[in-house]
């Protein structure tokens, strides 16, 4: 009976011992958090002229998604424009959009989410998008006023520390805008159509077509091409819309 108590505070501390080495095995044991993807939103709704280059651009964002590990997700439904949903996005694109697309409820949902950061892309008709969101004209940089007649070529022209490997003398054929105004003094130019080589441009001897810019809040980046289906194969083409997805989502400074 005199050994007890020894043999009592031994017992203890040997309990003690195998608990924290069971509690270490457990914190060795468990799993390293993953990394939550970065989502964006692809925003196809139309209220005027629908392109019929609309899938193939659904599929091409898909697939350029997946190369710079982005989950892309695809909607037409205008009530993913609410905080809660749109907080789920690190950047939405609008493909070939037109017209009137989103209530005022939304549109402000949409203003508080570029304004915290959230990324914006705009590829073709985006800019034949929201007329009466003064706003969203400011957000896309120019809207559309008109085109040429069918589709027509011309050489793309890139800015200094805008040119992609394999662009040099890209011939573009597409349906080529004329905008509104020229937003080269409120953006930073990516590209512009050389006018003097196709019929119908309106904008003269500077004619930008793709432009990115940071103004209000989010990173914004626009491509006036995007119209004829077949150029959603064009490798060149593609490396355009895959920096334009990396520079949105933050994943690039370039655009």
């Amino acid at each position: 009976m005199r050994n007890f108590p020894c043999s009592r505070h031994a017992l203890l501390l040997l309990l003690a011992l195998l608990g924290g080495c069971a509690v270490r095995e457990r914190h060795a044991a468990a799993p390293e958090p993953v990394a939550s993807p970065l989502r964006i939103l692809v925003f196809t709704r139309t209220s005027g002229w629908r392109h019929d280059s609309i899938p193939v651009a659904i599929e091409t964002l898909r697939e350029l998604g997946g190369e710079a590990g982005l989950q892309v997700e695809h909607s037409e439904d205008p009530m993913q424009f609410d905080a809660d949903t749109l907080s789920r996005y690190r950047a939405v694109v609008f493909a070939n959009t037109t017209l009137d697309v989103l209530d005022v409820a939304q549109q402000q949902a949409f203003e508080r989410f570029v304004g915290a950061g959230g990324g914006y892309i705009g590829i073709h008709s985006a800019a034949d998008t929201e007329y009466d969101w003064a706003w969203y004209g400011e957000l896309v940089g120019a809207r559309f006023d008109s085109h040429p007649p069918g589709l027509q070529a011309s050489p793309l022209r890139f800015e200094a520390g805008h040119a992609l490997a394999g662009t040099e003398g890209w011939q573009v054929r597409d349906e080529l805008y004329n905008y509104r105004r020229n937003p080269r003094a409120h953006v930073d130019v990516i590209a512009s159509a050389d006018e003097s080589t196709y019929a119908g441009g309106t904008m003269g001897a500077d004619h930008p077509i793709a432009w990115c810019h940071t103004r209000l809040g989010g990173r914004a980046w626009y491509t006036g091409l995007g119209h004829d289906i077949p150029l959603y194969a064009d490798p060149r083409f593609r490396a355009h819309l895959s920096r334009g997805l990396r520079y949105a989502t933050g994943q690039s400074d370039d655009c």
